[in-house]
């Protein structure tokens, strides 16, 4: 579980590097302009990403910031936005090495963003965790080859090949 985990946390710093450099060729307007994605714009988008990665990591650890909505916006321009985005990859990373073999079954209680307690197995929260990332970053994609960038290619497979 640890390995395959570890791969998804490291992919997922691949393929949010890949996204931002794509995001960094854009105006500040067409990086804020709305593109009828559920967060509207690419700015939205990615500051949702962060937003849900926050709120899932403070479940699991009890530590880092703790957003109360999902729509926060903690960064406001891209760069100050890739710079959280590129620690809180890190503090994925480091947090999917720490875990225990007798860590993936375990149950996390916590409360939802409405309140609501919940209780769900580590493991399920983090494959949770790595598609709600996959699908947000799909219309972020789209967001950009809207805005005519050119494709970005994100598939795992391309990252696991690179890997080696």
């Amino acid at each position: 579980m640890k390995a395959h985990f570890l791969a998804f946390a490291e992919y997922n710093r691949w393929a949010n590097g890949r996204l931002y450099e794509a995001a960094a060729h854009l105006s500040d307007a067409q990086y804020r302009e709305s593109r009828g994605a559920f967060f509207g714009s690419l700015h939205g988008t990615l500051n949702h990403i962060l937003v849900a990665d926050r709120v899932w990591l403070r479940r699991l650890t009890q530590e880092g910031p703790a957003p109360s909505r999902l729509n926060e916006i903690p960064c406001d321009d891209l760069p100050s936005l890739r710079r959280a985005r590129e620690a809180e990859d890190e503090r994925i990373i480091g947090y999917v090495d720490g875990l225990g073999d007798q860590d993936w079954g375990r149950v996390l209680p916590y409360r939802n963003m409405s309140g609501k307690e919940q209780a769900t197995v580590i493991g399920e929260v983090l494959a949770h965790f790595f598609n709600h990332q996959t699908h947000h970053r799909g219309q972020a994609h789209a967001i950009l080859t809207g805005l005519g960038q050119p494709s970005v290619e994100l598939d795992m497979i391309l990252y696991l090949r690179l890997r080696g």
